[in-house]
């Protein structure tokens, strides 16, 4: 997908101040059973067809308002992914703006989950 040179900015401007990590990274976490919120920002149509394994869904457009009743420890580490790693870095600068502190934008989305070939399961309806 072509992105507009402004939302490109703008998703630039907060990578600045927030933390990334790879794919690789957050499959070694899940299979470590290391607890962490893993959350997908995505859409509700794109949830609906798939998701990473172990993800739960809170839609970008409901995320700030829904965030603390469904996460309410703001020192909990997060996890967050979209379908390439821009939707959830945005995400990311709104959840630590709000004072959650182990916030972290997974890179490459659920495009690079799947190149990776990491585990997936079908969609559901989403509960937001």
């Amino acid at each position: 997908m072509k992105h507009n040179p402004g939302f490109l900015a703008l998703v630039g401007d907060a990578k600045k101040r927030i933390a990334e990590c790879g794919v690789a990274e957050v499959r070694a976490r899940l299979e470590a059973g290391e607890p962490f919120a893993f959350i997908d920002v995505r859409e509700d149509a794109e949830f609906a067809v798939d998701r990473a394994r172990g993800a739960r869904h809170i839609g970008r457009g409901v995320l700030e308002r829904d965030v603390e009743t469904l996460l309410p420890d703001k020192d909990a580490p997060i996890v967050l992914y979209c379908g390439g790693g821009f939707r959830s870095a945005l995400a990311a600068e709104s959840l630590q703006k709000m004072g959650y502190t182990q916030v972290v934008s997974m890179d490459g989305g659920m495009r690079a989950w799947r190149e990776a070939g990491y585990p997936i399961e079908p969609g559901e309806r989403p509960r937001s």
